[in-house]
């Protein structure tokens, strides 16, 4: 009696190895998508006229804060014309590094042309003036299964040290929206970055005129 004869009389034998074919075509078949990965690309923030290069206070940029639901890399959007508190991630799509840091980074640049900028708690006798970011929110917002925008909102607060702790200088909101060039998470990325560069833009005009 042949080996193949024997292997047929044996089902049990041909089962598994006809089950182990047929993972291993699927192991080649289905293989995992890799997420696209995006970040906000060249700076496109404009220096407020008439203050580039201007001999101002140091800035000591805080890192940025944000709740844990925008904590994460995932690219959120939120379908109003649905469920408008529940926050989404595409499956697909992921941020380079989380939305906080990225927006620190955007307003690193823009306030570094127009002050001395510097991370909190550096050179303290310099008494700098320092800037605190809170995300309230930073997702695409569907109003219909084709029309969207990103929306961008945070809280500012800026403060300094003084001879008796540390003093309240001014607190601000700051929104801004932009529509998506498209219904996907590539069209919300784009929508999330014009949103932040707005957002960077008043606030680097707003600390520019603090006294």
């Amino acid at each position: 009696m042949n080996s193949s004869l024997r292997l047929a009389r044996r089902p049990g034998i041909s089962w598994v190895l006809g089950a182990a074919v047929l993972l291993a075509g699927c192991s080649v078949l289905d293989k995992p998508t890799r997420a696209t990965v995006f970040d906000f690309g060249a700076s496109a923030v404009p220096v407020a006229q008439g203050q580039a290069n201007a001999a101002r206070v140091p800035v000591a940029l805080a890192d940025v804060e944000a709740p844990s639901a925008f904590d994460s890399t995932a690219v959120l959007y939120r379908l109003g014309f649905a469920d408008a508190q529940q926050l989404q991630p595409y499956a697909q799509a992921r941020w380079s590094m989380p939305p906080a840091q990225l927006l620190r980074q955007r307003l690193r640049q823009a306030l570094s042309q127009q002050s001395t900028v510097m991370r909190e708690g550096e050179v303290a006798l310099l008494r700098p003036l320092v800037l605190r970011l809170e995300i309230d929110e930073f997702s695409q917002r569907f109003d219909a299964p084709d029309k969207s925008a990103g929306q961008v909102r945070v809280h500012a607060t800026v403060t300094q040290a003084s001879g008796t702790g540390e003093r309240l200088v001014a607190q601000r909101d700051f929104v801004a929206e932009r529509p998506a060039p498209s219904a996907d998470a590539a069209g919300g990325v784009r929508a999330l970055t014009a949103a932040s560069d707005a957002v960077v833009a008043d606030i680097t005009q707003w600390m520019g005129g603090l006294p």
